[in-house]
């Protein structure tokens, strides 16, 4: 059974809830499927150029198993391919849709609306919703959920105006659903955007007991001479990067095909950390929204990219004009220990975790040396932020 309203109740319901801010209590609203993300928003308007390391001890009763950062002895090393994930084969999609739809490719949709755009992105979680089975963490899943749609609209230098989520399951747990959704709500408030409102749908043996499913999309608003849309960027402008929290929620299935060849549970703790593996993996991604547009206020920020599934390869150039690439410098940043065991316990090249995972960098901003000093200088709120590179003339991103 699915649980919908009618089209009059659902005009009525946008139309109330409309004024509805996401610090606010919210009354009753209409409540509420290949996972990389390959991003094919519509922007058709203008382009948005578009050492050993060890996991600690896991406790088995009165025992305590250590588990050492070892490479991994099967010799064989792990891609997202191999996890069933074809980055390449998503890329060739986008490619055939943006013959039908001339303009996708971007990180988020633009829209003209007067002397404004509305800019629309849509997402899901992927298969980090495994872990959340696993571990018995829903609370922050929903934070998830939010973060990759509003920092994807963020990059054009939109204000999230409002979110919709869909929740989806077999059997309907009233307790469950609530803890996730408090996520939704959380991630909204941390965004400063309304939760408009969403639809749970109850589908009897389509999803496996107790799993569920989550998507949601985004709007927001940014005036059109204020755009970020990349089209400034000249070789020489530096990229500032704003750290992550972890695998944020891009490469779960390489992750997750690594847990099994490395047959640990996720109730070790990691060396050094008061985190098990399983509530590390599950740290919720970081919505950078009031940072970016904190630092878009005091101009200078030429392009933003969001790190998600692609890496740095995919993703950073996807906001450079024709002809300009990137040099990354591998040290300018401390690399979290959890992606070293990734890459350590899978055996993984390190192209690929390029590639596939966003190595402790969330964000990417493209400005001016002089702006990248103040930046520096001043810092983004209470997050650090770090100069990875530098733009160059060339294609694609490259790595000293």
């Amino acid at each position: 059974m699915t649980t919908t309203f009618g089209a009059n109740t659902e005009l009525s319901l946008c139309a109330a809830c409309a004024t509805v801010t996401a610090n606010q209590n919210l009354g009753p609203i209409k409540r509420h499927t290949f996972r990389v993300t390959f991003d094919r928003c519509s922007n058709r308007f203008p382009p948005l150029s578009g050492a050993c390391y060890n996991l600690g001890a896991e406790s088995t009763g009165n025992r305590h198993r250590v588990f050492s950062m070892q490479k991994n002895s099967s010799g064989d090393s792990l891609t997202y391919k191999d996890a069933g994930v074809d980055i390449d084969a998503g890329s060739e999609l986008v490619s055939r849709i943006a013959k039908m739809a001339p303009g996708i490719g971007g990180f988020g949709g633009l829209f003209p609306l007067g002397d404004s755009y509305l800019v629309a992105g849509t997402d899901g979680v992927g298969t980090k919703l495994k872990l959340a089975f696993e571990t018995g963490i829903h609370e922050t899943i929903g934070i998830d959920l939010v973060a990759m749609s509003v920092n994807d609209i963020v990059t054009s230098g939109a204000k999230p105006l409002f979110f919709l989520d869909y929740f989806a399951t077999s059997h309907l747990d009233v307790d469950l659903a609530e803890k996730v959704i408090r996520g939704i709500v959380d991630g909204c408030q941390q965004s400063e955007c309304t939760l408009l409102g969403g639809e749970t749908a109850e589908m009897p043996d389509f999803y496996a007991e107790g799993e569920y499913d989550l998507s949601g999309f985004a709007v927001g608003i940014v005036k059109k001479d204020a755009v970020i849309d990349g089209k400034d960027i000249v070789a020489g402008d530096v990229l500032i990067g704003l750290p992550s929290s972890g695998v944020h929620s891009n490469g779960f299935s390489l992750v997750r095909r690594v847990l099994a060849r490395s047959g640990l549970s996720l109730k070790a703790k990691l060396r050094g950390e008061d985190v098990t593996l399983g509530e590390a993996l599950m740290a919720p991604t970081v919505i950078y929204v009031k940072q970016v547009l904190n630092l878009i206020s005091k101009g200078g920020i030429k392009g933003i990219a969001h790190i998600t599934g692609g890496g740095f390869t995919d993703n950073i150039p996807r906001v450079f004009p024709e002809g300009l690439g990137a040099v990354i410098h591998r040290n300018s940043w401390e690399v979290p220990t959890l992606f070293k065991w990734i890459k350590e316990a899978g055996n993984i090249e390190d192209t690929e975790m390029r590639r596939t995972f966003n190595m402790g960098i969330g964000m990417v901003l493209v400005v001016s040396r002089e702006t990248s000093n103040r930046i520096l200088q001043g810092g983004v709120g209470a997050y650090k932020a770090y100069c990875i590179g530098e733009v160059v003339s060339g294609e694609g991103v490259s790595y000293l």
